[in-house]
Parts: C-alpha cells; structure tokens; sequence
C-alpha cells in the first residue's frame, strides 16, 4: 500500500509540475509557493550529465555535501544521519529532517527544489523524478574543488573562492610558522580508533589530513605515504602502532570506540607520547573536509603544535 502511494505521489508531482496550464496548481514547481511563476533554472553540468537546477535553490535535501552547503547558508530541508550527528553541524540543522535515499516518502513531503546526493546510493532514478538531483563522488575532486562546484551549483561562487583563497592563504601561513618550530622534516601522523582496529591516513581522507599534508605541507611517515596511495588509509592493529607513529601524532578519537589501546605499554612507550606531541581531535567532528570543519580544525593544529612545541 505504502509503494502503491508513494508512486501516485511522485507521479502526481511530475504531473503539476509538467503541466504548462490549468490553474494554480498548474504553475507550482517543487520548492515554489503555490501560484507562483516557475523558478528561473539553469543547467549544472554535474557527473551525471547536465542538470536543470534552480538559479536559486531555495528548498535544499542534502543526502551528499551537506557541510558544504551549511558553509555556503543553503537553506537545508533535509540532511543525512550523518552530518546530523556531527557536533559541529547540530545547532545549525535544528528543526531540518534527517532522511537517507530509501526515505523517499519524507523527501517527497520536503517539497525540495534540489537534490544532492552520491553516485552509490539507492533509488536515484526516483530522486530525480521528484527533483533535481545532482550527484557528486567523494574524494573525485579535492577539497578546495569541491567547495568550488557547491558554490556553483549553489549560485554562491564568489562567495566559495573566497574563501577559497583565504584559507589557502591562512593554511600556508601557519604551516611556515609551524615548521620553523617543529622542524622541516619532521614526522606527522593521523591515528584513529574503530571498533576493532586502528587506522592511519593518507593526505586526503578528512580527519584534518588536507590541511595536514597538503595545505601546510608537513610530512608523513614514508611507510604511511606508501600504504595509504591506492585507498587513502591503512588499517592495523596496536601491536604494530609504533611503526606508523610520526614525531607528532594526531589522535582522531571515535568516543564510542575502543580506546583500551591507550593504556597499554606499546602505547605509552611511543616518542610522540612520551615527549606529549600528540593532538587529540574528535573523530566525529572531523569526518569532512569543508570549510566549517576545516577552520575548525587549523586553529586546533595551529595551537596544538606550537604549544606543544613550546612545552
């Protein structure tokens, strides 16, 4: 009964909003208030081929990019679960639904004017008879690009280089402040726990690492480089933690993971650890590589390696 309902409701939808006469109902677009003229659109060249999107999306569903688009003050109607859990995101996404690509009956009820989702999820033919959905794969462009392409597909461009450039430009200065104190070849690693492993990542896997390896231009562990080049991290066990440890490490803590590690002697015994050179981060605000979690983060390595350094 409830897939019998859903397919009249989308077909409806497409319907009123095909349909070029016929009263008011006639002339509402998703996202557009009743009677309204048709929004002005524009084609976004997304992975999945051009897209006719709003000029100026109003009524946004992000099951994919949704920091970005926070970032860029999109108006979000519905988020993923996961960007909802971030502690960095939760003030600003009150009273916005959480939904996934099976929730197609609540996304329907959202009235979106756009869609941002991945190429991996579920029922992307459907998303797109209900709005436009654009599709982006995570990690296909970098972090910089990526904010770019929201901004264009957001009509905010300007304001996306912008900040564009002013961080590159503030990520560089602190990487040279950075270096100078600790020391050009210097060593850095990002860690983190899971549920039965621990993982160290490449130059590109968020928890920071951008900003890391490319922005500021530390150095990892040569091992690291080598085993994070094809999937962007490694996975390990404690035992072998000391051969992944750099002269600094960044400790990218789960909460609800195993943490027992931390107490064990291989632990412990690690020079980062003895000399405190490690930076602890909160994995789950640290899981995207946008612009509020990369600010976020550049002050705490700015401050966590010059303090340390100074202690």
């Amino acid at each position: 009964m409830k897939k019998r309902w859903l397919l009249f409701a989308i077909s409806l939808l497409l319907v009123l909003s095909a349909c070029g006469g016929g009263g008011e109902a006639a002339d509402k677009e998703p996202g557009s208030p009743a009677g309204g003229k048709k929004p002005e659109t524009v084609t976004y060249q997304s992975e999945n081929g051009p897209v006719e999107v709003p000029a100026n999306p109003k009524r946004i569903v992000g099951l994919a990019s949704a920091p970005n688009v926070i970032a860029l003050g999109g108006n979000l109607v519905g988020v993923d679960p996961w960007t909802n859990m971030n502690p960095l995101f939760q003030a600003k996404l009150q009273g916005v639904e959480v939904v996934t690509d099976e929730n197609l009956e609540k996304i329907v009820e959202l009235n979106p004017d756009l869609i941002i989702a991945a190429p991996y999820m579920k029922n992307l033919d459907k998303l797109q008879q209900i709005a436009p959905t654009v599709v982006y794969t995570w990690g296909k462009l970098d972090y910089l690009s990526q904010q770019l392409e929201i901004g264009k597909l957001l009509n905010k461009e300007k304001e996306a280089r912008q900040w564009v450039d002013d961080f590159k430009k503030r990520a560089e200065a602190a990487g040279k402040e950075i270096k100078a104190a600790i020391g050009e070849n210097t060593t850095v690693s990002v860690i983190e726990n899971g549920a039965k492993e621990l993982y160290v990542y490449g130059d590109k896997w968020a928890r920071g690492t951008e900003i890391l390896f490319q922005a500021m231009g530390l150095r990892m562990p040569e091992k690291v480089k080598q085993l994070t080049l094809t999937e962007g991290y490694h996975s390990f066990s404690i035992e072998v933690l000391p051969e992944f440890a750099g002269d600094y490490m960044v400790f990218s803590k789960t909460p609800e993971a195993d943490s027992s590690f931390l107490q064990t002697e291989t632990w412990r015994n690690i020079p980062a650890v003895k000399n405190n050179r490690v930076i602890e981060i909160n994995a789950k605000a640290s899981s995207y590589s946008d612009p509020i979690t990369l600010d976020y983060l550049l002050d705490i390595f700015t401050k966590g390696f010059l303090e340390k350094k100074a202690g």
